[in-house]
């Protein structure tokens, strides 16, 4: 532990670099966590993603996901909200059961952000997804059965794979 005072290097419309004792990260203005969404249908498959991601320069294969807003830390009800939330724009599903897997870091040697990953069932079809504003997102379900080889073959066409997706899976597949 440090007790260097927090140093602002630069912000931007959305991200602030902060440092510490030589320690560079990026914190989010206005957010208070990140919500994903392991989805599955009644059906058992996944509801994957897929959009392009500037800082990668590709496209990628991703659960649904989202910010969850405000200055403290955000209460289930909050993450939850979001959840279902960012689901429906992203997919067109929304879900009659959302529960919290777990929680974490998901870079914590460059970023201040917390993952709440989320359980979504009960999916019903309520609109055609896509995102919102400027976003370009693909839905993609895919039978859990044949989720190894999907995930492959998308690796294959040159799409990068979110390895969050993995941690989802675990928990989807552990609890079948």
């Amino acid at each position: 532990m440090t007790n260097q005072l927090e140093t602002t290097l630069g912000e931007g419309h959305f991200l602030i670099l902060k440092s510490v004792d030589g320690w560079e990260w990026v914190e989010r203005r206005k957010v208070s966590g990140i919500a994903v969404m392991a989805a599955v249908t009644e059906s058992r498959e996944a509801v994957l993603v897929e959009q392009y991601r500037p800082p990668v320069r590709s496209r990628m294969i991703e659960w649904p996901a989202g910010l969850v807003g405000g200055e403290q830390s955000p209460d289930e009800e909050q993450i939850l909200d979001a959840a279902n939330r960012e689901l429906e724009e992203e997919t067109g599903y929304r879900a009659a059961g959302l529960s919290i897997l777990t929680e974490g870091p998901p870079s914590s040697g460059q970023s201040s952000e917390i993952v709440t990953f989320i359980r979504a069932t009960g999916l019903a079809k309520v609109g055609k997804g896509g995102g919102v504003g400027g976003e370009d997102i693909q839905v993609h379900v895919v039978p859990l059965a044949e989720i190894d080889a999907w995930l492959e073959a998308r690796a294959r066409e040159g799409l990068l794979i979110d390895p969050k997706i993995y941690t989802g899976l675990y928990f989807l597949l552990r609890d079948a």
